[in-house]
């Protein structure tokens, strides 16, 4: 009997760094073209470096190698987004995005079904927790105001 402690990560489960590179490869070619979401991208329009950061995330995420940790530190990812406004449009449409990339990675997978399960079951939660239009104080909808 295998306890989750033990259970390889779905990073090694997925086929490992290739498998993040395509998921978040697809994931951008939705985000380039999205009129709300690339602008809000520093090095818009060059998705290189932020689709190099994301994939580095979601394989250290999902028990992948530290290596994002070791260019960026800890991810923070309220902090690091919270320059940028995410309210319910914008999460909605990066989730579109990321469930279309998950879809289109999974499909034809035995464990298909079960990846995008686990996967969408991070991605969901992780862009409400981004959101940042609320106005409470941790939130930027009333940063800079007096």
């Amino acid at each position: 009997m295998t306890s989750e402690s033990t259970a390889p990560s779905l990073f090694f489960r997925a086929g490992g760094q290739p498998f993040f590179d395509q998921l978040v490869g697809v994931f951008y070619e939705g985000i380039s073209t999205d009129d709300l979401l690339a602008p809000l991208y520093p090095d818009f329009p060059d998705f290189e470096p932020a689709k190099h950061r994301l994939s580095l995330f979601l394989a250290q995420y999902w028990g992948g190698p530290t290596t994002y940790m070791e260019e960026r530190g800890h991810p923070r990812l309220r902090m690091r987004h919270f320059p940028f406004h995410v309210g319910p449009l914008e999460r909605d449409r990066w989730l579109l995005h990321m469930a279309t990339a998950v879809e289109r990675v999974c499909a034809g997978r035995a464990d298909g079904a079960e990846l995008a399960d686990e996967l969408m079951g991070y991605f969901v939660p992780a862009a409400e927790h981004l959101r940042n239009d609320t106005g409470l104080p941790i939130t930027s909808a009333g940063y800079g105001k007096s």
